[in-house]
């Protein structure tokens, strides 16, 4: 049986290889094309004979934009539930995350214009992964550019997973992991659990050369969100795996992610005993990954039931997570390659709300119950070569 399982591994391991060559020479290919387009089109303009038109005069240096909402309205006058209902979180909550993205996002003291403030720019960002709002909104609800709206979102992101995110997802030390399956074991009479594990597929917009690899089994483009939670409904383990395209097969997934290739790291009650992670049927059974029994007996059913009610924390914490987070419910503006980091930042930020004690409001949750996903609509042909989309 060992024998088999080593040459299941060698051969998995063996297809990730193969498929991380072509999605390389894929994305080598589209930047050789592009740049050969550049190319031709900087030639036909020098062969052309029609005059260039006249270059345009600046009107204005800058636009003035009506910044009165957020220096008024919700600085002086927001209360903690109206803050919350915008932001995610209370004004004192706010503040914490400003002092912690302090040294990443505040401003350069040497600047032509007025610079943005440091509490404008960490608010801009939690509206728009709150909301979901495009751009242009936000632009206007915060009297700034679109693109200095894009420009704080991805900044706000990559050094969310650069920095803050080492201390807000982390695998806990001996002590955490003991009082965590204490919790897990006074909920749900389960001893030696210390996780449930479970993924999603969050909806993105997916490159057309390769859409085929990011279509899941709904026939839409997505990336599959892997996390592992604890008691309290927070992500553990120190790494969320949300780079797996969504077409990937369910063992794929597991084996990409660094909570299997740090499994040994995970902590043990000694030095024998191993606290367990709950999975679902579609995990297989290892020395660490627990999952119910397939065709069980009446004793064996009773543990399944246990087992399943241990289940349903980690679904509250997706439900918790897109309804607090609302840019995962459906497909966003960002780039593809960019998915990936908004999604980890929204799940380090989900942390932080449920470490400050920031309740998810019953409204958010019947909004994502009544939201329906619908990205593109996919036509797939019988042998699934060849991939039609419409925009809805």
């Amino acid at each position: 049986r060992g024998y088999y399982v080593t040459c299941l591994v060698v051969l998995l391991a063996f297809h990730l290889n193969v498929t991380q060559q072509r999605n390389v020479l894929l994305v080598q290919n589209i930047i050789r094309k592009r740049r050969a387009q550049r190319a031709f089109l900087r030639h036909m303009a020098r062969l052309s004979m029609l005059p260039l038109p006249p270059p345009i005069a600046r009107k204005v240096w800058m636009k003035v934009r009506d910044k009165d909402w957020w220096e008024r309205v919700v600085l002086l006058e927001y209360t903690d539930v109206e803050w919350t209902e915008n932001f995610r979180m209370r004004r004192q909550t706010f503040m914490k995350l400003c002092a912690l993205m302090q040294r990443y996002m505040a401003p350069s003291d040497v600047s032509v214009r007025t610079p943005v403030p440091l509490t404008m720019r960490v608010a801009i960002v939690l509206y728009k992964l709150g909301s979901g709002a495009d751009y242009n909104f936000i632009s206007n609800q915060f009297g700034v550019h679109k693109s200095t709206v894009k420009k704080f979102v991805y900044m706000f992101c990559r050094a969310m997973v650069q920095g803050p995110m080492e201390q807000l997802i982390r695998i806990p030390d001996e002590t955490q992991a003991q009082e965590i399956s204490r919790g897990f074991e006074e909920q749900h009479h389960m001893p030696q659990i210390m996780g449930v594990i479970d993924r999603i597929h969050i909806p993105i917009l997916a490159p057309s050369d390769v859409l085929q690899d990011f279509i899941n089994e709904k026939n839409w483009a997505s990336y599959v969100l892997q996390a592992v939670v604890d008691n309290t409904c927070r992500c553990v383990t120190g790494h969320i795996s949300c780079e797996t395209p969504g077409g990937s097969r369910d063992e794929e997934v597991l084996l990409r992610s660094d909570l299997f290739q740090r499994a040994e790291l995970l902590p043990k009650v000694g030095q024998d005993v191993r606290l367990q992670v709950v999975g679902g049927p579609s995990y297989p059974l290892l020395d660490w990954l627990l999952k119910g029994y397939a065709n069980a007996t009446a004793e064996e059913e009773s543990f399944n039931i246990y087992l399943n009610s241990l289940r349903a924390t980690v679904e509250k914490t997706f439900h918790m997570l897109k309804s607090r987070w609302r840019v995962l419910l459906k497909r966003s503006d960002f780039h593809f390659s960019f998915s990936p980091t908004a999604i980890a930042t929204c799940c380090a930020l989900h942390n932080f709300c449920q470490r400050e004690g920031e309740h998810v409001s019953d409204s958010w949750i019947t909004t994502h119950a009544n939201t329906n996903i619908s990205p593109p609509v996919l036509q797939l042909n019988k042998w699934r070569k060849r991939v039609i989309l419409f925009q809805i």
